[in-house]
């Protein structure tokens, strides 16, 4: 045979059924990584936020003790005895038991970080798509005893307003309460706060963190998420997996699947290790289907009987 019948053998020859297999997995896989890598960023980047509860060094010594120690896991204090927005008797054990809570710790008579706490959160579950009193309660309380229940109800309303929901009453409560029910919450949720002097040299206000807080309907505390602008996916992540996977949809528990929670930064971040995985079980299984696709016997055509008649 001479060389360029044996050049043109090779030009034609089709390739081998296990190197296309192979080359069509490891595209595969670049494909899904490359397409899911955006997708994560997106919902889960933007700007690194710091470790919650560092203070920095340039501040006053006694801001060192307004931060925030995340205490995951830990029980709340339902027994707490409190007084909500109607100026109702309640314990803090009423709005659990059915739905997994946002808790935040505010005083409602400041004037500058709670009302911008309130408002990130109420911007962030407004976007979440899930409904308070229907998915999740939302419970708002005071630390400072002074506080009173008119005061409660008129920052409810105002929440209710930033939520845009006026149906989702049910589901918000603002509670007032004193200093032993005050100490039993904040020491358990970790959350630090000194009184400071106002504008005026009077002691009546106080220097806090700014945090939310997601806990399990039967009321342990499971995320954290600091600043005053939060995330909504990331809450909306947070609330399905505090209600062990009862709300939520499938695209939710696949994201819970493939990002993990960090506790440092308040945030869900890919989880490299189950996507890798993932998309190895994915090729996997392409390639599988690929081999018996391509080494399946085909089936001979069947022709009918010849029609022609003979002479």
């Amino acid at each position: 045979m001479q060389a360029s019948d044996r050049r043109t053998i090779r030009e034609h020859a089709p390739p081998s059924y296990f190197g296309l297999t192979l080359r069509l997995g490891v595209w595969l896989s670049a494909l899904l990584l490359a397409s899911f890598s955006p997708l994560c960023r997106a919902q889960y980047g933007g700007a690194r936020n710091d470790s919650m509860g560092t203070v920095s060094s340039g501040l006053p010594p006694y801001l060192k003790h307004a931060g925030i120690a995340q205490n995951l896991n830990r029980k709340l204090p339902l027994s707490a005895d409190y007084v909500d927005s109607t100026g109702k008797p309640v314990t803090l054990g009423d709005y659990f038991g059915k739905r997994p809570v946002v808790l935040a710790e505010v005083y409602f008579s400041c004037g500058m970080l709670c009302p911008q706490v309130m408002h990130g959160a109420a911007d962030a579950l407004k976007q979440t798509g899930f409904k308070a009193g229907k998915d999740y309660e939302i419970v708002i309380a005071s630390f400072d005893p002074k506080d009173t229940a008119q005061q409660a109800a008129s920052e409810k309303q105002l929440f209710l307003r930033w939520l845009g929901d006026p149906a989702a009453a049910s589901g918000g409560h603002f509670l007032t309460g004193q200093q032993p029910s005050i100490d039993a919450l904040s020491n358990t949720t970790g959350f630090q706060y000194v009184r400071v002097p106002g504008p005026d040299g009077k002691m009546d206000q106080f220097a806090h963190s700014s945090v939310i807080m997601v806990a399990t309907p039967d009321g342990r505390l499971s995320k954290y998420f600091s600043g005053i602008q939060y995330e909504p996916r990331d809450l909306r992540l947070a609330m399905v997996d505090a209600s062990n996977h009862k709300i939520g949809t499938a695209a939710d528990l696949f994201l819970l699947y493939c990002c993990n929670y960090n506790p440092s930064s308040g945030r869900y971040t890919v989880a490299i290790l189950r996507v890798l995985g993932l998309a190895a079980c994915v090729t996997i299984l392409v390639m599988l289907g690929m081999i018996y696709l391509l080494t399946r016997k085909p089936k001979g055509r069947k022709f009918p009987p010849s029609s022609r008649s003979t002479a």
